[in-house]
């Protein structure tokens, strides 16, 4: 790909003036000419004959929609030679609008109607000829709805205009935004040659490291596109190399919660139409937003209202690092595949939880996944608020379970827990998730009761289980869990007064599979020589006076398996012995409680 260098000065967009319009060096053109290769590697690059099906299929589904809309027409007593002619339109919106969709993503499409076509008609009578059509049902299609105040819908109609959206309910509004929002980001980089490589390389880098997922609370493909839409218009003649490199600079000092925006309010037209807009200044709710990424269109929205103050900490330790891993291509250090590294959330954390949906066959399992997956930022916001955890992290990949034949249509996504530090080292730590966990099942089932109006089957099942690392491979494939490097093992240390002790009482429903786990008796090796003798020496006299350890009473047994949906809590450990240098080393001993619910 040849990358033009602008020699006239860039009309000036954005909400600030340009950082620099320096124009790009020889090697700014050599790495992204290296990007671009390393991108071709990884095979997001659609081959022109997917293409051209795909073009075919949209012909093909346009052609549908407009004889779906002629026919109805004439049902609802329109003249044919006038229901002839009130069209109806195919968009497109989306990476595939932006072109930056990859192999075999999807197609974001949206129908528009004229205003005798309703909602009720799209989801009934269309979806039964969508569903009769061979042609369209082998591919993945994302198809909304949008019915126009308008009497008939020309070929040439576009959705920029405004005063399209008077006297329009809210749902059309939004189905609508889709595809002016895209719009407005393509016309709002002054460089879209440059814009959609640099795109391409974020999106793949947002994916490859566990950041690509607006349903689970960390950035969806419209905010990703913000960001570097905003970044082309601080460097309006960079090169795609830099920037990719300026995105890391630019956001990892941004200074969040000011809103990012492509134009001031004030410039987007809105012709005094009452749909809501986002503004802190007046909203409270809009206050609590911590990450604001605002669309260019009216009405004006946050695209990251899901983000959490946990995957708001993880994506900003993703920016350092790529900012890390861009200064090291540009030095000359290393190339674009250390940028493109996979994620090592698999050995981040000592602790996980794993949430399984399981169905009993392909269809119901399709519809449970997705309720299910909406549900799990609630209950990583209610991790959050769990004292002695500093965030929970959320792994947006789903995974099958390891053994497929035993459960072929279980999905599992997992959670890293990270510990936060003990500000009093005398006293250990205890983490309960079982109130977390229970209010998430709650909310899955009641959500689904609300939805079919009758009782949920028997068949359909969320569990959440905790794992430590090492029982990672009960889950989920060796093969997947060998993704990613490893980091540096930390120091452990463990002392007989209970220092660096973390107890988890937690709510799973594998029981087998739950460890009650005891420190052993260790003497640090950072001590000076007058500490570490005077440790040795209580340790010793410990050891001499401890009595034969007695067995363990039978709540630290593995809890037995759920039944009826139902909840058994187990009781905390305590020592019936009268010997206190005893009880003084089993305190240090973390207890793990084995509860179990559904």
């Amino acid at each position: 790909m040849n990358f033009k260098v602008m020699t006239s000065a860039p009309k000036t967009l954005g909400v600030t003036s340009a950082i620099s319009t320096a124009e790009p060096k020889a090697l700014d053109i050599k790495l992204s000419s290296d990007l671009e290769e390393v991108l071709r590697e990884f095979d997001i690059f659609e081959p022109e004959n997917e293409l051209n099906e795909r073009i075919n299929v949209l012909q093909q589904l346009n052609s549908l929609a407009k004889q779906w809309i002629v026919d109805l027409s004439i049902q609802r007593f329109i003249p044919r030679q006038i229901a002839e002619q009130v069209g109806g339109k195919i968009f497109t919106f989306g990476s595939y609008r932006l072109g930056v969709h990859t192999r075999g993503a999807d197609i974001d499409t949206l129908l528009v109607a004229p205003r005798h076509i309703d909602r009720a008609d799209f989801f009934s009578t269309f979806y039964e000829i969508l569903q009769g059509h061979t042609a369209v049902t082998d591919l993945r299609i994302d198809l909304l709805f949008a019915r126009l105040a308008l009497q008939s819908i020309p070929d040439n109609l576009t959705l920029g205009d405004v005063d399209l959206l008077k006297n329009l309910d809210y749902k059309c509004v939004k189905s609508l935004n889709g595809c002016r929002v895209t719009e407005d980001i393509l016309n709002l980089v002054p460089k879209a040659e440059n814009f959609r490589l640099a795109l391409r390389a974020i999106k793949l880098w947002a994916k490859r490291r566990g950041c690509y997922s607006n349903v689970l609370g960390f950035l969806g493909g419209v905010s990703w596109a913000i960001l570097m839409a905003r970044v082309c218009q601080l460097y309006p003649k960079a090169a795609p190399a830099t920037l990719v490199h300026k995105f890391f600079l630019v956001f990892d000092q941004w200074k969040w919660p000011t809103p990012v925006m492509l134009r001031h309010p004030e410039e987007i037209p809105s012709a005094n139409l009452p749909y809501p807009v986002w503004d802190s200044r007046n909203n409270l709710s809009d206050r609590a937003h911590l990450m604001p990424i605002l669309t260019p269109t009216f009405p004006q929205q946050n695209s990251t209202f899901n983000v959490s103050h946990s995957t708001k900490n993880i994506m900003a330790q993703e920016f350092k690092i790529g900012l890390q891993a861009c200064e090291d291509v540009f030095s000359g250090k290393s190339d674009w595949n250390g940028l493109f590294e996979v994620s090592d959330f698999f050995h981040r954390y000592k602790h996980y939880i794993v949430i399984q949906a399981t169905a009993a066959n392909n269809k119901e399992h399709l519809e449970w996944i997705g309720l299910v997956e909406s549900k799990i930022r609630i209950l990583v916001g209610h991790l959050e608020r769990c004292q002695h955890l500093a965030s929970a992290h959320i792994n947006p990949s789903s995974y099958p379970h390891v053994d497929k034949e035993q459960y072929p249509f279980t999905t599992q996504w997992l959670i890293g827990l990270d510990i936060a530090k003990q500000t009093d080292k005398s006293q250990p730590i205890n983490l309960d998730l079982t109130d977390p966990i229970q209010r998430f099942v709650s909310v899955v089932y009641s959500t689904m009761t609300a939805n079919t109006t009758t009782t949920v089957p028997e068949t359909l099942q969320v569990e959440a289980h905790h794992v430590r690392r090492r029982q990672l491979s009960d889950f989920v494939s060796p093969v997947t869990l060998k993704q990613g490097r490893r980091r540096p093992k930390k120091t452990s240390v463990s002392l007989l007064d209970g220092s660096n002790n973390t107890t988890i009482g937690s709510s799973f429903n594998d029981s087998a599979r739950s460890t009650n786990t005891s420190l052993t008796n260790t003497i640090p090796k950072d001590l000076p020589p007058t500490d570490r003798s005077e440790q040795r020496k209580r340790l010793s006299e410990t050891q001499s006076t401890e009595p034969a350890k007695k067995p363990r009473p039978d709540h630290a047994q593995p809890s037995p398996p759920r039944q009826n949906n139902s909840c058994s809590t187990d009781s905390t450990y305590t020592s019936n012995s009268n010997n206190s240098e005893e009880n003084e080393v089993r305190s240090a001993r973390p207890i793990v409680d084995n509860q179990c619910f559904s």
